[in-house]
C-alpha cells in the first residue's frame, strides 16, 4: 500500500489521535480530524488538512453519526480510522457508512466486551488469561473499606476517569463522593505489585498482524507515560492473541498488564490503537498495518518492532510535575531537561509533539508550560478541557445500544 489515502479521524483531542497524525502524515496521506473542540492538539500540525467541528458524543451520539456519515459522503474519503472510543458507534453503524469507505472494526459486541470492563473481565476469566483478582460491587456505598490497596473502576471508562487508586480509608471516601451518582456495578481489583507494561496489537479478523510493547519508566498527568521503552514480551502476545481469535477481532487492540515473575496480568483492554509513535520509531508501523486492514487487504505477520527503543511525551511530563510538586522552580528544571535531553530524558525521542517534524506542535507545549508557569495547580484542570466531549458516557453508550443501528 503505496498510494496516499485520505483519511478521517473520528476524533482530535486525545495523545493517540495525535500520535497517530504523525505517523500518517510522514507516510504522506491526507488527514481529516473531527473533534467538537476546535482548538484541540491535533489542529496544531502541519500534516492536517481539514479540522471539522462535530456534536458531541458524549451528550449527542445520534447528531455524532450524522456528521460523520455527511463528511464520509463529501470529501470523499478512503479510510474512517475511529482512533478513540468513538469505535462503538461506527460498529454499531457499520452498514450505514458508504461502501468505498475503509474500517477496520470487529462487531459491535465484540467491541463492547473490549470497552466494558465487567464484560471483558469476564471473558479472560473464561479464557484463562492471567489478571488480578477482581469482584463487582452494587454501586458507590458499597466501595469497601479493607482490603487495600485495590483499584476501583467503572465499567466503561476512558482517559483515567472513572478509575481510582485506593490505598487508605481516606481513599475510599473520596471515590465514593467521586462516583456518587454513578448508575451500575463497579469493579474492585487488587492491586497487583509489578511494572505497568502495554500492548498494542493489529488483527485481521483474529489473524495476528502486528503487535508493539513498552514499559512505563516515568510516570506523566493522569497516570500515562511521560518516558517509555520498548520491549519484547512473546508471552503477552500468545495470551493476547487467545482473545482476538475468540473475538474475531479487526483492527486494533491494546492492552494495559503488570508483568510479575513472567506472568501478565491483564488490568485492561482498550478496543483501538494507543499512542502508536512508541512502535513507529522502535521500527513497526501500526498504523500502516491498521490501514491495510482497513482496506480489505490481508498483509503478511510483521516482524517484532525492536526493544531498547525510550519515547517521551513532554506535555506529560510538564503536567505530571506540576502536579507533583505545584513548583515553578521544578518546572522550569524539567522543562530545560527534556529540551536539552538530559536526565531521565537522555536518549529519547519526542512522540507526541514532535516539533523536529511537525512545527506546529510546539504550540502546545509552549501554551501549557506558560499556563503551568503561571499557575502550576492548573495542571490539574488542562487536561480535561475540551477533551470529554468526545468521550462515551453511560447515557451515550445506552443510546448507541439501544438506538442506533
Amino acid at each position: 500500500m503505496a498510494r496516499s489515502l485520505r483519511i478521517l479521524l473520528s476524533e482530535g483531542a486525545s495523545t493517540s489521535a495525535r500520535e497517530a497524525v504523525t505517523a500518517l502524515g510522514l507516510a504522506g496521506h491526507h488527514i481529516e480530524v473531527m473533534d467538537p473542540d476546535l482548538h484541540c492538539i491535533c489542529r496544531f500540525s502541519r500534516f492536517v488538512a481539514q479540522l471539522h467541528r462535530c456534536p458531541p458524543l458524549s451528550t449527542e451520539p445520534h447528531a455524532y453519526l450524522a456528521f460523520a456519515l455527511e463528511v464520509l459522503r463529501q470529501r470523499r474519503i478512503d479510510v474512517l480510522l475511529p482512533i478513540h472510543e468513538q469505535g462503538l458507534i461506527f460498529a454499531r453503524a457499520a452498514h450505514l457508512l458508504p461502501t468505498r469507505v475503509g474500517v477496520a472494526l470487529p462487531s459491535f459486541e465484540a467491541y463492547e466486551t473490549g470497552l466494558d470492563k465487567g464484560k471483558f473481565y469476564t471473558l479472560l476469566d473464561t479464557l484463562g488469561v492471567p489478571q488480578p483478582k477482581t469482584h463487582f460491587i452494587d454501586g458507590p456505598e458499597s466501595i469497601p473499606d479493607t482490603g487495600f490497596p485495590y483499584v476501583l473502576k467503572r465499567p466503561v471508562s476512558t482517559a483515567s476517569r472513572g478509575v481510582h487508586m485506593v490505598r487508605t480509608a481516606e481513599d475510599a471516601a473520596e471515590a465514593r463522593a467521586a462516583e456518587l451518582g454513578t448508575p451500575g456495578m463497579l469493579l474492585v481489583q487488587d492491586l497487583v505489585d509489578a511494572p505497568l507494561e502495554h500492548a498494542q496489537g493489529v488483527f485481521d479478523r483474529g489473524r495476528f498482524v502486528g503487535m508493539h510493547f513498552y514499559r512505563q519508566i516515568v510516570r506523566g498527568a493522569g497516570g500515562g507515560e511521560a518516558i517509555k521503552e520498548s520491549v519484547h514480551r512473546p508471552q503477552v502476545r500468545a495470551e493476547l492473541e487467545k482473545v482476538a481469535r475468540h473475538l474475531d477481532w479487526h483492527g486494533a487492540l491494546s492492552v494495559d498488564y503488570l508483568l510479575k515473575e513472567d506472568v501478565p496480568y491483564f488490568m485492561d483492554c482498550n478496543p483501538r490503537l494507543v499512542e502508536p509513535m512508541s512502535a513507529h520509531f522502535a521500527g513497526l508501523d501500526l498504523v500502516g498495518l491498521l490501514l491495510a486492514v482497513s482496506l480489505g487487504e490481508h498483509p503478511p505477520e510483521a516482524p517484532p518492532s525492536r526493544a531498547g527503543v525510550r519515547t517521551r511525551l513532554s506535555l506529560q511530563a510538564l503536567l505530571g510535575i506540576a502536579m507533583k510538586t505545584r513548583s515553578r522552580i521544578e518546572i522550569v528544571r524539567e522543562i530545560y531537561r527534556f529540551l536539552t535531553g538530559t536526565g531521565p530524558y537522555a536518549g529519547t525521542r519526542e512522540e507526541l509533539t514532535p516539533v523536529r517534524i511537525d512545527w506546529k506542535s510546539f504550540a502546545p507545549v509552549a501554551a501549557t508550560a506558560t499556563a503551568v508557569l503561571a499557575h502550576p495547580g492548573s495542571a490539574e484542570l488542562l487536561p480535561k478541557l475540551g477533551w470529554g466531549g468526545g468521550l462515551l458516557t453511560p447515557e451515550a453508550v445506552r443510546i448507541i445500544r439501544e438506538e442506533i443501528g
